[in-house]
């Protein structure tokens, strides 16, 4: 075995097994999320997207959008203890705290899925006056948001412009539903992780080149008005 490429889906518990590859001289390599060990050395790099970064970029265009009118904000939260999470509730968390109109109201995890984002979505509508305290719904990932968007449907309100939406990845779906006018921005991320990974990992075999710990992919926001184009962009790439 040349190498071990690791996705952690939560960010502790990885010492044993990463001691494991140490011993036995296989590099490790972690892509898309990082993890929370106190001896580095155990893996060669984390390739991820700044994830408090794509969460600023929301929280930053909401504070535009809103321009200073009261807005409570509901979150859908990734899975409780993964890395990318965390960031991504920092960083949207950053982009608001100087701007009192925009409050977070309801906070739960969605798991980064559909069907769990519109069962919470579901559950923060009832709770909030069958959604119209809710000014906007930001999501962890697209998928726990257009889960959202279904339950914002079901209500009887309008996704997009009842309530604004604001997620992250950029998969084809989101472009699909901005074209429909019920999703309004998200961010997206380099979908090719392991490029990088691989690179750093063939240099480390031809002369030793340690990478650095850290390497930053590429992250974007998108509004509705390029939709059309970044979804061809994502079937000409074979989404």
């Amino acid at each position: 075995m040349d190498a071990i490429f690791i996705a952690p889906v939560v960010a502790t518990g990885w010492e044993p097994v990463l001691k494991e590859a140490k011993d036995a001289e296989i590099p490790v390599f972690l892509l898309d999320r990082s993890i929370d060990v106190k001896d580095k050395s155990l893996y060669m790099t984390t390739v991820t997207a700044d994830n408090i970064l794509e969460g600023k970029l929301i929280g930053d265009w909401l504070v535009k959008e809103v321009n200073g009118k009261p807005c409570n904000v509901v979150e859908l939260q990734g899975t409780v203890g993964a890395s990318v999470a965390i960031d991504r509730k920092k960083g949207f968390a950053e982009a608001i705290k100087n701007a009192p109109n925009i409050k977070i109201i309801r906070s739960q995890s969605g798991d980064f899925t559909r069907s769990k984002g519109k069962e919470v979505m579901e559950s923060f509508i009832k709770a909030e006056n069958n959604g119209k305290n809710i000014c906007m719904v930001y999501a962890h990932n697209d998928d726990m948001v257009i889960g959202a968007i279904q339950a914002i449907k079901e209500a009887g309100l309008k996704p997009g412009k009842d309530i604004l939406t604001g997620s992250i990845d950029g998969v084809p779906d989101i472009y699909k539903a901005m074209m429909d006018c019920e999703a309004n921005a998200s961010v997206e991320l380099t979908p090719n992780m392991a490029g990088p990974a691989f690179d750093a990992l063939e240099k480390y075999k031809k002369d030793g080149t340690m990478p650095e710990k850290l390497t930053l992919t590429k992250s974007t926001l998108y509004l509705p008005d390029t939709a059309k184009e970044e979804l061809e962009k994502k079937k000409n790439m074979g989404y």
